[in-house]
């Protein structure tokens, strides 16, 4: 190691499908004692986000698909919060990336940019960052009860613009009186101890079977309430995206799982007793 360079001892995992890019990057900053991991895609990238520490996230933004670094970003801040992340983009995505610093990236280097001072600006960003407060992680539970009126809201606001439930005029408490008994309804089920999926599981809802009877007087159709309730999800998983700084990674999968498959129960009973209501009042 010649005399002015220095042994820095941090970790970097460098990301690009470029090789030539990659093994110049590689190169300078091995010279100034980063110790790098580099990787050539997107999965070898979240393998060793997975399994190893880093301190340092340096990553292309397009390998080769539009928004790839996005991902690893996301991951890495999601997994390993006290890492630095440098995303480097072409001038066509400055703008998206930009509003990414925002969000989870730290800094966005424009292509074309002088590599040969990477290595001091990667070091003069770890010399000056703050140490980063812990995030409270929650389960799905949590933020969903947290977080009712705006799913209430945005809900309203998805329903407002569908040209499948917007033809029909309903006051706003009239379209949205059955929704937070059925999300407390999933709340309770995302509480059940168990952190394994079940259909079994399922709740019977008096929520879902009132909304049925009360839908079928207001005059919808079977198809608007499947409408209705793919909007719920979407609302759901939205929430949650908004919220991802704060989920619990190691249960998420099961309690997606079990919104799925609890809306779906839900809808069940809504139909069943939609269509009870629509044959009594025929008869």
């Amino acid at each position: 190691m010649a005399p002015n360079e220095m042994q820095v001892d941090h970790r970097v995992l460098l990301v690009d499908d470029d090789d030539a890019v990659r093994t110049m990057m590689n190169e300078s900053l091995q010279r100034k004692g980063f110790r790098v991991v580099a990787a050539a895609s997107v999965t070898e990238a979240l393998r060793h986000i997975s399994t190893d520490t880093f301190d340092v996230l340096l990553t292309d933004l397009n390998m080769p698909n539009a928004g790839d670094g996005f991902t690893l970003v996301s991951a890495m801040r999601h997994t390993q919060p006290a890492a630095l992340i440098l995303l480097v983009s072409g001038y066509p995505d400055v703008a998206r990336a930009m509003a990414t610093i925002a969000l989870e990236a730290d800094e966005v280097l424009t292509k074309p940019f002088d590599m040969a001072r990477l290595p001091s600006l990667i070091s003069q960003k770890l010399l000056g960052r703050k140490p980063t407060a812990g995030v409270e992680k929650q389960r799905v539970s949590v933020i969903l009860s947290r977080c009712l009126p705006d799913i209430v809201r945005d809900w309203l606001g998805r329903a407002k613009l569908s040209p499948e439930l917007n033809h029909l005029y309903l006051t706003d408490e009239d379209r949205t009186g059955h929704l937070p008994k059925l999300i407390e309804d999933l709340v309770t089920r995302l509480r059940r101890s168990s952190d394994n999926f079940r259909p079994d599981d399922a709740l019977f809802s008096r929520a879902a079977i009132d909304h049925g009877k009360l839908r079928a007087q207001q005059g919808y159709t079977s198809a608007m309430l499947v409408h209705e309730s793919r909007i719920l999800q979407v609302t759901l998983f939205d929430t949650l995206q908004k919220n991802l700084s704060h989920l619990d990674f190691s249960l998420l999968l099961p309690d997606v799982m079990k919104i799925a498959d609890e809306v779906d129960s839900q809808l069940t009973q809504t139909m069943a007793s939609f269509t009870e209501a629509k044959n009594e009042k025929a008869a």
